[in-house]
């Protein structure tokens, strides 16, 4: 592959209101197409749709590093610097982290950053950010 492509993700949401302040007010997403049901939002350089629906299910996890990961998860890996601004943001709101932000793998190969948090409709999102970003997907 010569050039990376941005992803597009399209996820369940319960209110497109609160899904719109937290998106934009809180992780700092512009807002694409929209309608009464869903609605895009750049997603620090990717495409993730919010549809509307009644949610039911709940979360699974899976230990990593001691902490319980949720599963299904997304997010985005930002900049070492990004990643800190985005943290000390959320800090000051009155959002709880589902894992509080920290450093993960420290002195190994994909040593990274990481916060994990649930949006109004209780997706659970994962930033991080990668000591050395070459080493995103390196396996020694």
């Amino acid at each position: 592959m010569n050039r990376e492509r941005p992803f597009h993700l399209a996820f369940p949401v319960n209110d497109i209101g609160e899904t719109e302040a937290f998106y934009t007010g809180v992780l700092g997403c512009s807002v694409g197409r929209r309608s009464d049901s869903w609605i895009d939002f750049n997603f620090f350089g990717n495409q993730v749709t919010a549809h509307v629906i009644n949610k039911t299910g709940s979360v699974a996890a899976n230990d990593v590093d001691g902490d319980q990961v949720p599963v299904p998860h997304f997010g985005a890996i930002l900049g070492w610097d990004e990643w800190h601004e985005l943290a000390d943001r959320i800090r000051a709101t009155d959002i709880e982290f589902s894992i509080e932000p920290r450093i993960r793998f420290q002195g190994q190969v994909g040593e990274q950053a990481t916060l994990f948090l649930q949006d109004p409709s209780g997706n659970a999102l994962e930033f991080k950010s990668f000591k050395d970003g070459s080493r995103v997907f390196a396996s020694d």
